[in-house]
């Protein structure tokens, strides 16, 4: 049995311009950070002729056509395989629908298991642009690159994508202290709302055209650019700050992106010292990260309105093969 893993993702700058309704005619900055949470796959040769798969539902199929996962699906077509004797099982450290990827990391997942288990050599930059393909070209969903990049790749990484759709990256050059500052006083709530993130992504699809809605993501931009200026100067007060302008840019952008109880909850999290935080992925539900040095307050307030801790440390490796 061949076993691979792809790590989640934190967004810290310039999220939402990842999304080609906007990259196509302004062109892209953002960073994010891979953590060490992740979705694994696991692909065998059954006894039985067929294709077998295992994730929150059962399917046996005879054909890819038959097969209803979405992803599963076309990443088999993609890949030209016929129909493969073949078992594919997925699980998950963090729920999905949790704004931390997990559809860009399940995808570059299984291609990379896919490509390894009928042994065909894949580069990490290719595993992502094939997940890319699959998401936002065959299945239309209104999804950015962000996700299925920092998965494959690994670490804490600025990207580019041009107006062709061509992405370049490279890692942030950061401090030992600053990396180990950010690891230290990173704090993810979750708050225990999940939904699918194609739900709000297409309403920013939706008002591409809007002059607001390109004000606020060229805005967001530029503090993207700012946030990495900020870490990679080892300035972490001022980075936290930029997180928070960042998500009021967002819920201005999207108003569903937040809640009552999700604004309650920032605001606690601030007022019990946190410099700053955001709420991670398209918004509505999910994590909330904080930048705090003393966290007792914080972690008490979280814990009063029953937001539950995950503790996490950043992903150097990216899309990996655990056991083959």
């Amino acid at each position: 049995m061949l076993i691979v893993r792809s790590p989640l993702r934190i967004s810290l700058g310039g999220g939402g311009t990842d999304l080609p309704s906007y990259y196509e005619k302004f062109q892209s900055n953002f960073i994010a950070a891979a953590i060490d949470k992740y979705v694994y796959v696991a692909i065998n040769k059954p006894f039985d002729k067929g294709i077998f798969l295992k994730y929150s539902k059962q399917e046996e199929c005879s054909s890819i056509d038959e097969i209803k996962h979405p992803l599963i699906r076309e990443c088999l077509r993609i890949m030209d395989l016929g129909n493969p004797q073949i078992e594919i099982s997925s699980m998950a450290d963090i729920p999905a629908g949790t704004g931390l990827g997990s559809s860009g990391s399940f995808t570059t997942a299984l291609l990379k298991g896919l490509h390894e288990f009928f042994k065909m050599d894949i580069s990490k930059e290719k595993i992502a642009e094939l997940a890319c393909r699959v998401e936002i070209e065959v299945l239309g969903d209104p999804v950015g690159k962000q996700d299925q990049y920092i998965s494959a790749l690994g670490g804490i990484k600025s990207f580019q994508i041009d107006q062709s759709g061509k992405v370049s990256h490279r890692e942030l050059e950061l401090r030992r202290d600053t990396r180990a500052q950010l690891e230290k006083n990173l704090l993810l709530f979750f708050t225990g709302i999940t939904r699918r993130a194609s739900t709000i992504l297409s309403d920013q699809k939706l008002r591409a055209n809007d002059t607001l809605m390109q004000m606020n993501l060229h805005h967001t931009k530029l503090l993207g650019l700012k946030s990495q200026k900020s870490l990679e100067e080892g300035n972490l007060i001022q980075f936290a700050q930029l997180l928070s302008e960042q998500w009021e840019q967002k819920r201005s952008r999207t108003p569903s992106s937040t809640s009552e109880a999700i604004d309650l909850a920032f605001r606690k999290g601030i007022d019990s010292g946190a410099y700053g935080g955001k709420l991670i992925g398209a918004g509505g539900g999910g994590f909330l990260l904080f930048y705090c040095e003393e966290k007792s307050m914080l972690r008490a307030a979280m814990s009063d309105l029953g937001l539950e801790e995950v503790n996490f440390s950043f992903d150097q490796v990216g899309t990996e093969i655990l056991s083959k």
